[in-house]
């Protein structure tokens, strides 16, 4: 039992970074070698329909997953890189299985109890990453579309909360609404336009 716990390895990574409203969103995969997943890749470089199978393959296939958020709210108090390495975090510590080593996509790394190791571009090099991207990212799309029904006039089905213009101009003509991130400069604008 041991052997197979030493070359347990979780990939994680974040998505929501750069958006000014809604989470921050994290997943960690324990992928199962004897049940691969074809196509997995860094989720930007996929289809939304593709994602979207892939997510589903991998919740099914995978030896464990799980996904976490940070809101709005905290990411303003923590700032957003303790936020989504707290996701992270969250994500790592609620996995049925406690992996041996987590690989995180990019330079930093959240504090947990087992070993961690940040890679560059993880996403697209190690599958495990890639999974745990397709993860992130698909459900911090589907509460977008879900948050888009409560606050319609900000178009957060379009842009799933990114810098667009389309965004920014629905700031200035409706002001900034309880999920925007309030320490982002664009929001603190529109915070002190409206002031």
């Amino acid at each position: 039992m041991n052997r197979d716990r030493n070359r347990t390895i979780c990939g994680v990574d974040e998505a929501g970074r750069g958006p000014l409203a809604g989470a921050v969103y994290a997943a960690a995969v324990v992928l199962d070698e004897a049940r691969p997943i074809h196509g997995l890749a860094d989720s930007k470089t996929l289809s939304e329909i593709k994602r979207e199978r892939l997510a589903g393959e991998i919740k099914e296939r995978a030896l464990a997953w799980a996904i976490a958020s940070v809101d709005a709210e905290e990411i303003d108090r923590i700032n957003i890189l303790q936020a989504s390495l707290l996701a992270m975090r969250r994500a790592i510590e609620s996995l049925a299985v406690m992996p041996s080593e987590a690989l995180i996509d990019g330079v930093h790394c959240p504090k947990i109890a087992i070993p961690c190791r940040a890679i560059v571009k993880g996403d697209s090099s190690v599958a495990a990453i890639s999974a745990a991207s397709i993860l992130a990212k698909t459900a911090r799309d589907e509460e977008m579309v879900r948050l888009h029904r409560i606050y319609p006039q900000y178009g957060f089905d379009r842009h799933k909360g990114y810098p667009t213009v389309l965004h920014l101009e629905a700031l200035e003509r409706h002001g900034v609404s309880e999920i925007h991130r309030r320490s982002f400069a664009p929001v603190k604008r529109a915070l002190a336009q409206k002031g």
